[in-house]
C-alpha cells in the first residue's frame, strides 16, 4: 500500500530500523534515532542496486515519488540512474576546476592582450599549473598545494616563471571569487614565500658612438635584402618587434608620411600612429618594388603568406656580430627612448610613441593621435641625429 504524509509522521522510531514501502522501488528507512531517509532499489545489469534520494521531510513524499519515476524511467531506456548520478555530479565538479574555472578567465579577458601574451599565460598554465592542480575543485585548493606546485618550477631554476606562475593563479582565484566558484584567494597566503626572479632587460646599445658602429654594421649586412630592410627600419621607428615584422601595406601612407596600426596588432589593444621621418620613407620605397604588391612589408623568404619569424632580426644582429647581452630586435626601443630623453624631448610624447600603457581609461580612447604633431618632429629629430 502507498505511503501517506500522515503515516510517515505518526510512525515512531523502533528498537530496529523499519522500512515503509511506497512501492515501485521506493521505500523510506527509519533508524531507531528517528532518522528518515528515501531508496530506491532496482535491478540493472542483472544486478540489485541501490540509490538514495535524501532524507525526510527534506525530501518530502511527492518529490522521492518523482525522483523515483525519473530513475525507472531511464532504466527502461537502458540506463543506469547511479551511473547517470556520478556522471552529472563528475560534469558539476568539473565546471569548477581549476582548470575549467582558468579557461574561462582566459576565454573572457584574452581578446584585449596581446596573442604573445595569451600565448606565454596558456603555456605556462597548461606546462606547470593544470597537471598538478587541473582537476582539482578551485574551492578546495589550499595555499600549500599551491606552493608545492611553485617550488617544482623554482627548483629547474625558473625562479621568474614561479613568481609570474602564482600571480596567473591569483588572477584566475580572484575570478572564481568573484563568479562564486570559491571564497578567496589561497596566493594571499604566499606572500613573501617565493623569490622575485631577476628580470633580464633586453640588451640595448645606448652609447651613441656604439650606435653609429650599429648603424654602419646594419647597411653592411649581406643577408636577405627583405631582412636588411627591416633591420634599416626598426631604429627609426622604434615599435616592438612583432608590430614591425607583422607590419602591412595597407597600414602605410607614404604621402603622409605615416604608419596606422591596428589595436588588434598592439599589446595594449589601442591603434597605433607611427610618423615617418623622410629616411624610414626612403626605406620603404626602397624596399616597395620588392614587396609592396603583397600583403607583408617583410614576408618570409620562403612564403610570402606570412611574414619573417619572430627570430629573424636577433637572427640578423647575431650574424652581425652582436651577441644577446649586446643588442636584440626590442633594444631599439630602449635606444631610442634613453637618447631621446637624453635629447630633451618631453616624457609624454616619448611614452606616446614607444605605446606604453596609458593609465588613464580615458585618454586611452583616444591617445593614438596624442602629440602627433610633436611626435613627427620628435620621430625627424631622432632619424637626423649625428650617428645615422
Amino acid at each position: 500500500m502507498a505511503l501517506t504524509d500522515i503515516q510517515i509522521r505518526n510512525t515512531k522510531p523502533g528498537d530496529k530500523q523499519a522500512k515503509m514501502t511506497d512501492g515501485g522501488g521506493l521505500y523510506l528507512l527509519v533508524s531507531p534515532k528517528g532518522g528518515r531517509w528515501w531508496r530506491f532499489d532496482y535491478r540493472f545489469g542483472g544486478k540489485r542496486k541501490t540509490l538514495s534520494f535524501g532524507t525526510y521531510p527534506d525530501v518530502s513524499l511527492k518529490a522521492a515519488r518523482e525522483r523515483r519515476d525519473e530513475a525507472r524511467k531511464l532504466v527502461s531506456n537502458g540506463a543506469d540512474p547511479g551511473e547517470v548520478r556520478k556522471a552529472q555530479k563528475a560534469a558539476v565538479a568539473g565546471a569548477e576546476c581549476f582548470e575549467a574555472v582558468a579557461r574561462e578567465w582566459m576565454a573572457k579577458f584574452s581578446p584585449k592582450w596581446a596573442d604573445s601574451h595569451t600565448k606565454k599565460i596558456t603555456e605556462r598554465l597548461v606546462k606547470d599549473i593544470f597537471l598538478w592542480l587541473g582537476k582539482r575543485p578551485i574551492a578546495e585548493i589550499t595555499a600549500p598545494e599551491i606552493l608545492t606546485v611553485l617550488r617544482r618550477i623554482e627548483s629547474r631554476g625558473a625562479v621568474e616563471t614561479a613568481y609570474r606562475a602564482k600571480m596567473n593563479c591569483g588572477q584566475v582565484f580572484r575570478y572564481a571569487v568573484a563568479t562564486g566558484r570559491a571564497e578567496r584567494d589561497p596566493t594571499a597566503d604566499l606572500r613573501g614565500a617565493l623569490p622575485r626572479g631577476k628580470v633580464n632587460h633586453r640588451a640595448a646599445i645606448t652609447d651613441p658612438k656604439a650606435i653609429g658602429g650599429l648603424l654602419r654594421a646594419i647597411e653592411g649586412y649581406e643577408g636577405h635584402f627583405v631582412v636588411k630592410m627591416a633591420l634599416r627600419l626598426a631604429p627609426l621607428v622604434f615599435v616592438r618587434p612583432g608590430e614591425l615584422r607583422h607590419a602591412e601595406w595597407s597600414e602605410v601612407d607614404l604621402d603622409k608620411a605615416e604608419w596606422r596600426i591596428p589595436g588588434h596588432k598592439m599589446k595594449m589593444r589601442d591603434p597605433h600612429i607611427v610618423p615617418l621621418a623622410t629616411q624610414a620613407v626612403d626605406i620603404i620605397n626602397e624596399l616597395q618594388p620588392l614587396t609592396g604588391r603583397g600583403r607583408y612589408l617583410f614576408p618570409g623568404v620562403r612564403t610570402i603568406d606570412r611574414p619573417i619569424s619572430e627570430n629573424t632580426v636577433n637572427a640578423a644582429l647575431r650574424r652581425l656580430g652582436y651577441s644577446k647581452e649586446e643588442m636584440t630586435g626590442h633594444g631599439f626601443r630602449s635606444m631610442a627612448s634613453t637618447l631621446l630623453h637624453e635629447m630633451g624631448f618631453q616624457p609624454d610624447w616619448i611614452e606616446r610613441q614607444l605605446a606604453h600603457a596609458e593609465r588613464n581609461g580615458v585618454r586611452a580612447a583616444y591617445n593614438h593621435a596624442l602629440h602627433l604633431v610633436e611626435r613627427r618632429r620628435m620621430m625627424q629629430a631622432w632619424a637626423d641625429c649625428a650617428f645615422w
